[in-house]
């Protein structure tokens, strides 16, 4: 890691109190040299703590055109139009053109499922968190008075 700024955030004072974040802080640095795109437009739903769902507005497009799937935390969504439309358009304002969408994910997160309705595909995510990385409260015991006397 070369530098620890990244856009306005600056991960240079966490460095010296922090062990293991750094494929955090080389994730956050990548993701800064995203190029995004428009097309399809698309929504990201937080449903609650744990649910989300990744929706694109794919009008035209049928559920053999379109691919779902997760490489390396990575949600890829493919659309690829098989065949042109040989009508003769005056005016032709929705886009059907082939598409690659990347929704960059945690570890943590599974995909549900998905379903195509009115032209809007829908992709269920869920963050799953290990049983070993849920918070444990650690009761404290006390000491009884009797054991303070005799100690001293």
């Amino acid at each position: 890691m070369t530098h620890l700024n990244i856009g306005r955030l600056n991960f240079g004072p966490l460095v010296p109190s922090t062990v293991g974040f750094d494929r955090y802080f080389d994730a956050f640095e990548a993701l800064e040299k995203v190029v995004t795109t428009t097309y399809p437009p698309h929504n990201i739903v937080k449903e609650d703590d744990n649910n989300y769902i990744v929706e694109l507005a794919v009008a035209g497009f049928k559920e053999d055109e379109i691919e779902i799937e997760i490489v390396k935390n990575e949600l890829v969504i493919r659309g690829n139009k098989t065949k042109e439309d040989a009508r003769s358009f005056l005016h032709r304002g929705i886009a059907t053109r082939s598409f690659k969408k990347i929704v960059h994910l945690v570890d943590t997160i599974k995909v549900k499922g998905a379903h195509l309705d009115n032209g809007i595909l829908s992709v269920e995510l869920e963050n799953v968190i290990p049983k070993e990385d849920i918070p444990k409260r650690i009761p404290i015991n006390m000491v009884s008075k009797k054991k303070e006397l005799i100690q001293e």
